[in-house]
């Protein structure tokens, strides 16, 4: 479900923030500080969902607020309620994985009824609504339809959604992209998404492995990153710049089935995304150089790719 380089990301706040500390490193802290990352993906992905089932849902909210009026007219006592009951939004409600995490991330804690009420009552005036609530049953591809739109073309398109949710996660700039990608997929394929497990056993090794080898190894990483920085000061150099350095060589010596040059490219994109304007270039260089040097040394221990279509 995670991809490699939030995986990566994830590695890299973990290893910046033990760098921070000024205290020694409690024995499994680092696993802990990881697991948080990993957790708060989970819970985005959450709320998120919830968010959709809750303006979906609101139907029936709207239907009863407005035929309790003091004197209700025609329309308050016939709000049509057909997407409360859409098959794929009740599917989605009762998948097993999903009931879990709702006992356990609570996302009804953190939700915005205003907010709510308002996408649900934007929604009702789109062409999208009444052509779905116009048609007499229920054909899948129509209450898939219904729901996607809620998602991409109301919910993700406003400014105060991104707000609410911006407030709410701190990770909605590293997760968004691929948790939104996660959320078209369950409303899809309801029961495709493993909410208590969002990240595979493999990644999960391979995101222990990595953040592990990185501290353990730190002092061989230097000692081949140190003679490439030429008149650069070590300790004038952006501390992101170091972890993600350290993190690529790491990959090149420690991870073999991982191509040197996929290392190189996710390191580059990683450093011009979350480091200075100049981090991409001089990750690129620095880790270039030693990936030839490596070579030349017959120190890289990789698996031979091309002989694997």
């Amino acid at each position: 479900m995670i991809s490699r380089r939030n995986i990566r990301v994830k590695v890299m706040q973990t290893l910046y923030t033990l760098e921070a500390q000024e205290q020694i490193v409690k024995p499994g802290e680092h696993i802990r500080i990881l697991q948080k990352h990993f957790d708060q993906t989970r819970q985005l992905l959450t709320y998120l969902t919830y968010f959709i089932t809750e303006v979906a849902r609101y139907a029936e909210t709207d239907s009863r607020v407005r035929s309790s009026k003091h004197l209700p007219n025609e329309q308050d006592l016939n709000v049509n309620i057909k997407l409360a009951g859409n098959e794929y939004l009740w599917k989605m409600l009762e998948d097993a994985s999903w009931q879990k995490v709702l006992g356990t991330d609570k996302p009804h804690l953190q939700e915005n009824k205003e907010l709510i009420k308002k996408l649900y009552q934007e929604l009702v005036t789109t062409d999208e609504y009444k052509q779905y609530i116009g048609e007499a049953g229920r054909e899948k591809k129509s209450e898939k339809a219904i729901l996607e739109f809620i998602f991409t073309g109301l919910m993700l398109p406003n400014e105060a959604f991104e707000t609410h949710v911006e407030e709410l996660f701190t990770n909605w700039d590293d997760d968004g992209e691929m948790v939104s990608q996660l959320v078209m997929g369950f409303i899809n394929k309801p029961q495709s998404v493993n909410f208590q497990e969002i990240i595979s056993k493999d990644k999960w090794d391979f995101a222990k492995g990595l953040l592990q080898t990185v501290m353990d190894k730190k002092e061989v990483l230097m000692d081949l990153i140190k003679p490439k920085l030429k008149n650069w000061d070590p300790e004038r150099i952006a501390t992101l710049d170091m972890i993600l350095m350290q993190m690529g060589v790491s990959e090149f010596l420690y991870f073999e089935t991982i191509p040197p040059k996929v290392t190189i490219n996710e390191y580059i994109d990683l450093a011009k995304d979350y480091s200075t304007p100049q981090s991409g270039q001089f990750v690129n260089g620095i880790l270039d150089n030693i990936h030839k040097d490596l070579v030349k040394e017959e120190k890289m221990h990789k698996i031979n790719f091309k002989a694997n279509p």
